[in-house]
């Protein structure tokens, strides 16, 4: 997996003569192209690299995460769809790893401003679209998904959560249900960098295994006008409590490209 943290800097390189006349973002600018809740098209290449596990000695492993937000109207009220397809590669025995795609997560978030808070609240689907049987967990599922977030003039304080359970797929494979907890801290800095904390802690409510990493990191925003932003990071990730077989050490990298179809 190698090759989609070489696509990340080729994308960089590829980007720098728009970079190279970018100006610096203001610090709204910086929170609209960190916020999961603004509501313009978002194209993600996200990367989390497993160099350690708890529990399973000399592996490693890597997600890749090909993600996409479309705003929209459904209804007439303002909402924000997002996808998630991952590339997985995974840890095997003993073949060394095997590699492929994961299951395809969507979710619809309705959007509501009160005071100075931003919220979203809808529901979410999984599919069970894993090229192997290790690669995913074989299984429909349905649940719900809530973000809350307070822009701020320093930067953005906030948090996602999700829920999910299964209700159909393969009969012999493992029941689902679960919960992911993502807290953001996010604070701008001078000239469009930032430094960030948006670790995931996952809990796995069926089998009683769970991990809690905390981060830290820092990246960058470049906006390129006409609404359009670039933001690149790399967050460092370390687990600080954990049952059963979890990432103990992991970097989080990602490109976000956000821009506007026409002017709001």
């Amino acid at each position: 997996m190698r090759d989609v943290r070489l696509i990340l800097i080729a994308l960089l390189v590829a980007a720098f003569p728009a970079i190279a006349d970018a100006q610096s973002p203001s610090s709204e600018q910086m929170n609209e192209a960190n916020s999961p809740l603004t509501p313009k098209v978002t194209l993600n290449l996200h990367d989390y690299y497993t160099s350690d596990f708890y529990e399973l000695d000399d592996s490693d492993a890597n997600q890749a995460l090909f993600r996409g937000v479309l705003p929209h109207r459904l209804f007439g009220l303002p909402q924000i769809l997002r996808g998630t397809m991952p590339l997985v590669t995974s840890p095997d025995e003993p073949s060394g790893s095997v590699t492929g795609s994961g299951d395809l997560n969507l979710f619809d978030l309705f959007i509501v401003k009160k005071g100075g808070l931003e919220l979203g609240f809808g529901p979410q689907l999984t599919a069970p679209t894993a090229s192997d049987d290790r690669l995913g967990t074989g299984k429909w599922q349905a649940g719900v998904a809530g973000v809350a977030i307070a822009p701020l003039p320093w930067g953005l304080l906030g948090g996602l959560l999700t829920w999910q359970h299964s209700f159909a797929g393969e009969d012999d494979r493992g029941t689902q249900n679960n919960l992911t907890a993502q807290p953001f801290v996010i604070f701008n800095l001078p000239d469009g960098y930032y430094l960030r904390s948006t670790a995931i802690m996952n809990f796995d409510l069926e089998r009683g295994n769970y991990v809690i990493p905390i981060g830290l990191g820092g990246g960058k925003v470049w906006n390129l006008g006409r609404g359009t932003t670039l933001n690149a990071f790399v967050e460092p990730q370390y687990s600080v409590a954990h049952e059963g077989i979890q990432p103990k050490f992991q970097v989080f990298l990602g490109l976000n490209l956000q821009f506007t179809l026409a002017e709001e």
